[in-house]
Formats: structure tokens, sequence, C-alpha cells
């Protein structure tokens, strides 16, 4: 990208990928952009799972009704969660982080998307979270907030349309 204004209007959520996997390296700079995410006092709460495993993709990819289907397909996921007795703004701290990964994924030419798991649940009744925790073996003292799912592009979408924004949601305190 040529700039930062660029980039948010590039990126898009991306729910299909090419099979071609994400290398080592591209890997490596989608989790440094995580970990370089600004935190509330520096606690770095935030914690993430790599998942590339195919089986456990397609296990993920049900641990909500609706949304998280295509990350059976992707390249790879990473998880974001921390545990809330580190930090009482976990959930911002997480969220920083996983936006860093989307960011960072546009920017090496990679779809990404977020799949919610907080306040979520699976079609058969249980947490999203708990089928996070169940399929990567995630102890109970930290909570996902969230999968990125992560792959090379398998569609085009276009660049954010900037005549569609919602400017009355700005407001002027003076």
């Amino acid at each position: 990208m040529t700039s930062f204004g660029d980039l948010i209007r590039q990126r898009r959520s991306m729910r299909k990928y090419t099979e071609e996997a994400v290398s080592g390296e591209q890997e490596k700079v989608l989790l440094k952009a995580a970990l370089m995410a600004p935190s509330s006092k520096g606690t770095h709460s935030p914690e993430f799972i790599v998942v590339r495993d195919r089986d456990k993709l397609k296990a993920l990819s049900a641990c909500k009704t609706v949304g998280a289907d295509f990350l059976a397909d992707a390249a790879m996921a990473i998880v974001v969660m921390a545990d809330p007795s580190v930090s009482d703004v976990w959930i911002e701290d997480a969220s920083v982080a996983a936006s860093f990964i989307l960011l960072q994924a546009e920017d090496l030419g990679l779809g990404s998307c977020w799949i919610q798991v907080r306040e979520r649940t699976s079609a058969d009744g249980r947490s999203a979270a708990e089928v996070v925790r169940e399929t990567l073996s995630v102890p109970v003292c930290k909570e996902p907030l969230c999968i990125v799912a992560l792959g090379h592009k398998g569609m085009e979408r276009k660049p954010q349309n900037e005549e569609r924004l919602k400017w009355d949601k700005v407001h002027i305190a003076g």
C-alpha cells in the first residue's frame, strides 16, 4: 500500500480463499503486528493461537450458528484471546490486536475476516468460546474474543466507497 488511507479503503472482509498456504514469513509478520498493538497500561493481555490444522479449522467453523462456516476453507486462523484477570479492559486490548492483524493481512495482500466468538453460541447451544476452548485445549481462565480467518484472497471486492460513509454518525462537541 502507498498510504494508510489506501490500506483502510482496500481492506474488506474476505470469506473466500484460495488453497495457497500463508507463508511462515507472512505468519510471523501478522503475529508481530498483533504483538505490537497498543494495550492498556502496557499489560499486553492478548494472547494468540495460530491454527493451520484443517480438522481444527473445520471444528472451529462450527463455533457459532452463523458467520464462521468459511473458516473451514481458510489457510489459517489466529484466535485472539486474553486472561481477564490480567486486564479489566482485555476486550478492548484484544480488539485492537485483532484489528492490527486484519490491517497487516491487507498490507501483505492477504484476505482476512473477523469471526466474533465472545457472546455467541454454536448450533448445539454451547458457547462459541467453549467450542474454541475444547477444540484447542484453551484453559478456562482465557477468554476467546474472536478468530481471524486468513488466506490468499479467493474473490475480488471493491474498495470502500467513500460516498457511502455515514457522516451523520460524527458529532462535533465544539
